[in-house]
């Protein structure tokens, strides 16, 4: 998709949060890395259908996304974790939060000789990125992959450098099954990691996996696919090893939409589903109740209306869940609530 800007932005120049010019509304976000595939799809299909709108997002991780939305150079941030109250009191205004569709962190790795899809346990997984686990032949990860020759290689970890909504919903997935992590490292966007060489987005720390033998990493569908790498399933809560998939990533959705904060702030990591995958998460468009630019508000009004109903239909084809039915309904209710006028 041709990414459209304002004529008279100059080169390197912050991004305008949002300009019309004539007839035609040019709206500006930015945002986590993790939606962006579906973001352009669906910005490039409501194109289609209102040649007067075009919507121009970054993605330069939830963390930037937050940070800009929340000084305002762009009418719209993106971020797959969920602001905190310190955030949200920063900010400009009220932001709402909109989920907009749902995915699973992957647990992406190159091993020289290994090509089978490997099993692992939250608390083995947990002990990697803490650096305690160093080999490939690890007895906790012989165990979970029985008939497998794990080589004597050495395990090098791949994570964002950058504040990452998908590392979020890593570290809080970790902070739930290892209380080592929890209390040393815990949950956040941008933790102090305690090994690994980090890498700026998703695209980074896909290609530095495949590039890197004996690397682990964690991304996005879209991006393991696109880098033909191996991934792994994950044990669940109860004890089965689940494989990430839109109908696994659902699974873990479903009872949280039962029990919905009004705010849409949830974290659906471990969930308690059958067959649920243990890193799901939704992820979030951030905009203000109240903009100073209403014109601005009304066409994003109009375009979250379609992305949430008509939109959700390219989510599976793409890699992505789509929204429970119920939290679509929770939604369309708070978008009536953006002041448009």
């Amino acid at each position: 998709m041709k990414l459209w800007t304002h004529t008279t932005l100059a080169a390197g120049a912050v991004l305008l949060a949002g300009a019309t010019l004539g007839a035609q509304a040019i709206i500006n976000g930015a945002g986590a890395t993790f939606p962006n595939p579906i973001y352009q799809k669906w910005f490039s299909e409501y194109n289609k259908l209102h040649s007067d709108v075009r919507i121009n997002y970054q993605p330069v991780g939830s963390g930037g996304g937050i940070q800009q939305v929340s000084a305002g150079t762009v009418f719209f941030g993106a971020s797959d974790a969920a602001m905190t109250d310190d955030q949200l009191q920063a900010a400009k205004g009220k932001l709402l939060h909109f989920p907009t569709v749902l995915g699973g962190g992957r647990i992406i790795y190159k091993i020289p000789g290994v090509n089978a899809e490997l099993k692992f346990t939250g608390p083995a997984l947990a002990d990697i990125f803490l650096g305690k686990i160093t080999k490939w032949n690890d007895p906790a990860l012989a165990k979970a992959n029985e008939g497998v020759q794990l080589p004597n290689t050495d395990i090098i970890v791949i994570h964002r450098s950058e504040g990452s909504g998908t590392t979020y919903i890593l570290t809080d997935f970790l902070a739930k099954v290892s209380p080592e992590w929890k209390s040393k490292v815990g949950v956040g966007a941008q933790p102090n990691w305690p090994a690994g060489i980090g890498a700026k987005g998703s695209d980074a720390v896909t290609g530095q996996v495949k590039q890197t033998p004996g690397a682990i990493g964690y991304t996005e569908l879209t991006y393991a696919l696109k880098n033909k790498l191996s991934f792994g399933s994950v044990k669940h809560r109860a004890g089965r090893i689940v494989k990430e998939s839109p109908e696994s990533v659902t699974a873990a959705a479903d009872a949280a939409a039962k029990q919905m904060p009004a705010d849409f702030r949830v974290s659906i990591t471990n969930a308690p589903g059958e067959g649920a995958y243990p890193i799901s998460s939704f992820t979030w468009l951030l905009l203000y109740q109240n903009p100073s630019d209403k014109t601005q508000a009304k066409v994003m009004v109009g375009f979250l209306t379609w992305a949430l109903q008509d939109g959700q239909k390219f989510a599976p084809e793409m890699g992505y869940a789509p929204l429970p039915k119920a939290v679509v309904d929770l939604e369309l209710k708070a978008l009536a609530t953006i002041k448009t006028q």
